[in-house]
């Protein structure tokens, strides 16, 4: 049996835990806008301060990119516990959550760009 390969159930594994995370009732993806679905209306609804959630989108950027760093250096210096396919899905993870935040950053200029250009 190769021991350098990652076995197959452990990939699928974290990436399940990975989206449990994401659909995590605490996290801030969940929190856009909870809606009480009461007909008298009395419970006010609440709603996702938008600073906090993209100051917590840019500071998940840095975290992956930075644990990628991390492992990319443990690798190079020959530590036993990282290996190449380890390295090469966090180096993925920080590349596809920077270019997710750049295109939500290109969308929200664009849309204030616009709203800036509507006559009054």
């Amino acid at each position: 049996m190769v021991t350098g390969r990652p076995d197959i159930n452990q990939v699928l594994s974290q990436m399940r835990d990975m989206q449990t995370q994401v659909q995590a009732p605490g996290s801030p993806v969940s929190n856009l806008a909870k809606v009480n679905n009461e007909l008298d209306g009395a419970q006010p609804v609440e709603r996702a301060d938008f600073a906090e959630m993209l100051k917590n989108a840019v500071d998940n950027v840095n975290t992956l990119q930075k644990d990628a760093t991390n492992l990319a250096q443990a690798y190079e210096r020959g530590d036993d516990g990282v290996d190449l396919p380890q390295v090469m899905i966090g180096l993925q993870k920080s590349s596809v959550s920077f270019e997710a935040m750049t295109q939500v950053r290109n969308k929200l200029v664009d849309a204030y760009e616009k709203i800036m250009n509507m006559p009054v």
